[in-house]
C-alpha cells in the first residue's frame, strides 16, 4: 500500500465519520423533538433508561439504515475537495491510472461495507430489540399488528390448532381446537372453552374441554366439562403479536429460524421477513457502488466546485431512496420476487457505475 493509498483511505474514513457523527446528532434533535411528550408523560422513565437503553441504539440504528447514503456523501465530499485543490489531477499527471486511483477508495468502502454486514446480521437487530422494546413500552404502546381472530395453523406433523379469539390482556386462547391427523383421517379431536397461558415452557391450562378419539366407525368420547388440563402445547403467546418493526429485532440466525417455523406451521405470509433478510446482504453491496458513483461524480473539476458535487450527490442519494423504496414495495405486494426486489436498486445503480467510470475524466 502506498502513500496515496494511505491518504485516500484514511481521508475517506475521516469524512464519513463526520458525515455518521452530523447526520446522527441531526436526527437525534428530530426524533427527540417527537417524542418529549411521551417521555415527560411517563413518571417512571428515568434520563438513564433514555440515554442508553433508546438514543444509544437509536444511533446505531439510524447508522445502520442510511450507511450507504452516508458513503455516498462522504466520497463526493472529499473527492471534490481532492478535484478542487487540483490533487486529482496531480494524481493523474504522475501516472496514476483511473482504475488505480479506485483501489483505496474500494479497500476503504470494503472495509465499511464488511462492518455492516456484520452489523446488519449480527449486532444491530440486538441493539433495535432493546430500541423497539423501549418504543413498545413508552411510546408506541398500542402497535402490535398480531392476527388475534379466527387463527389456522399447525403446531407440528399431523397436529393443526384452531383458535377463535387470542385475549391479549390475559394470554388466553377462546374456543380453542386442536386436531391430530394420520394420513388423512382425523384421529383425535379436543375442544376447549378457554385455554390460558401459565409459563415457559409453553405451558398451557385447557379449561372446559371436550375429547374424541376416532378407530374407524368407533368414536370415544371424553367429557371434560368444569375439569381443567395441565399440559404442554407448541404454542407461544409471542405466535399471536406481531409487532412492526418485529424483523428488525432478530438476529439473521433467528431470522430464518423464524420464517422456517412459519411456514410449517402454515402461515405463509413471511414475505416481509424474507425482505428484510436480503437487505441485510443487499445494503453493504450498496456502499461500495455508492463510492465507485461518487468518486467518479465528484472527480472531475467543474466549475460549480464542491457544491455542485454535493447537490448532486444528494439528488443519487434521493433517487436510490426513492427506488429502493419502490422496489420493496412491488416485492411486498407480490408484483416481483423478494430478492429481485431488494437487489434491483443495486443492480440499476451497478449499472449507473459502470457507465459514469467509462465516461469519468481519466
Amino acid at each position: 500500500m502506498r502513500k496515496l493509498d494511505r491518504y485516500i483511505i484514511f481521508d475517506y474514513w475521516r469524512t464519513f465519520l463526520f458525515v455518521c457523527l452530523a447526520l446522527s446528532m441531526i436526527a437525534m434533535v428530530i426524533d427527540y423533538s417527537e417524542k418529549v411528550e411521551e417521555f415527560i408523560d411517563e413518571p417512571l422513565l428515568t434520563n438513564h433508561e433514555i440515554i442508553f437503553d433508546y438514543y444509544l441504539n437509536f444511533v446505531l440504528w439510524i447508522n445502520g439504515l442510511l450507511w450507504p447514503l452516508f458513503a455516498l456523501i462522504a466520497v463526493v465530499f472529499f473527492t471534490s475537495r481532492l478535484a478542487n485543490n487540483s490533487e486529482i489531477i496531480s494524481i493523474f499527471n504522475a501516472g496514476v491510472s483511473f482504475n488505480r486511483m479506485m483501489r483505496p477508495y474500494l479497500i476503504a468502502g470494503g472495509t465499511i461495507a464488511l462492518l455492516h454486514f456484520i452489523g446488519n446480521h449480527y449486532v444491530l437487530p440486538r441493539g433495535n430489540k432493546i430500541k423497539l422494546d423501549f418504543e413498545h413500552a413508552y411510546v408506541w404502546k398500542e402497535s402490535d399488528k398480531g392476527k388475534t381472530r379466527d387463527i389456522h395453523m399447525f403446531l407440528g406433523p399431523g397436529e393443526k390448532a384452531f383458535v377463535r379469539y387470542y385475549r391479549k390482556k390475559d394470554t388466553t386462547l377462546v374456543d380453542f381446537r386442536l386436531e391430530r391427523f394420520e394420513g388423512n383421517q382425523m384421529k383425535w379431536l379436543l375442544k376447549a372453552r378457554s385455554v390460558e397461558w401459565k409459563g415457559e415452557p409453553d405451558h398451557w391450562l385447557i379449561r372446559g374441554y371436550e375429547i374424541r378419539e376416532f378407530d374407524g366407525m368407533k368414536e370415544t368420547l371424553i367429557n371434560g366439562e368444569g375439569k381443567t388440563i395441565d399440559t404442554t402445547l407448541n404454542l407461544h403467546p409471542s405466535d399471536f403479536v406481531r409487532y412492526t418493526n418485529q424483523k428488525e429485532m432478530l438476529t439473521t440466525p433467528q431470522l430464518m429460524q423464524f420464517i422456517v417455523k412459519e411456514r410449517e406451521r402454515g402461515l405463509t405470509n413471511t414475505r416481509m421477513y424474507q425482505i428484510e433478510l436480503y437487505r441485510r446482504s443487499a445494503d453493504p453491496v450498496s456502499i461500495l457502488i455508492l463510492t465507485i458513483i461518487g468518486m467518479a461524480v465528484a472527480a472531475r473539476k467543474v466549475r460549480g466546485g464542491m457544491g455542485l458535487h454535493l447537490a448532486l450527490g444528494i439528488v443519487l442519494s434521493a433517487v436510490f431512496i426513492f427506488l429502493s423504496r419502490l422496489s420493496i414495495t412491488f416485492a411486498t405486494s407480490e408484483g416481483m420476487p423478494a430478492l429481485l426486489g431488494v437487489w434491483l436498486p443495486n443492480i440499476i445503480f451497478a449499472g449507473v457505475a459502470f457507465i459514469l467510470v467509462r465516461r469519468a475524466q481519466k
